[in-house]
């Protein structure tokens, strides 16, 4: 019986090495045929609030790349959009409008974050916010993770949006790396996102 159990557990070790191991290798061809760009990884959370998978039409796929956009500017240029129509919007409310963008390509989750230690950067502590949320895929092995932060009354924008950059670690999830790393402002709330540069029908 103790002999099964040790094959059996020996089998499932396997086949996650396997797995593992064969996600990195599709990352390097992708890392290598995009070698101009900045990496970023992402990391999951538990969902509070659940968004529906984005429907892509097939004429609309990968609208960024056909622009000569990436992924990240094009979900920045998404923030800065919705904080102008909506100044008063909540930093929940702005991550689940983000994850509607027509480039995302999985089904999506959001949830509130309080100042400290956060997915995706380190031992690094991330303060200076008085209102912050996380948004990503609930798929944890898809390297992207986002969050909008409103900053507390007298916090510099610029220096937060640096700690933001400095402390990001683009491969805070062991089996997959993301592309890029885009940081961004629109009045007293912050943008940032770790995530490919164009998201893939295989992803």
């Amino acid at each position: 019986m103790k002999k099964l159990v040790s094959t059996l557990l020996i089998a499932v070790l396997s086949v996650s090495l396997v797995a593992c191991g064969n996600n990195n290798a599709d990352n390097d061809t992708n890392n290598n045929a995009n070698n101009n760009t900045n990496g970023a990884v992402a990391e999951t959370q538990t969902p509070e609030t659940q968004v529906p998978e984005t429907q892509v039409p097939e004429t609309t796929e990968n609208n960024a790349a056909a622009n000569g956009e990436t992924l990240g500017t094009t979900l920045a240029a998404d923030f800065v959009t919705q904080v102008t129509a909506n100044e008063n919007a909540t930093a929940l409310e702005i991550a689940e409008a983000v994850l509607t963008n027509e480039n995302i390509a999985f089904a999506g989750a959001t949830m509130e974050v309080e100042p400290g230690l956060l997915n995706g950067f380190g031992n690094a502590e991330i303060t200076g916010f008085s209102e912050g949320a996380m948004f990503g895929p609930m798929i944890g092995t898809i390297p992207f993770i986002g969050y909008i932060f409103t900053l507390e009354d007298g916090t510099d924008v610029e220096a937060f949006k640096e700690n933001l950059k400095t402390n990001g670690d683009l491969r805070w999830n062991i089996c997959t790396e993301a592309d890029e790393m885009v940081v961004e402002s629109a009045g007293n709330k912050v943008f940032f996102v770790m995530c490919p540069s164009s998201m893939q029908e295989d992803m």
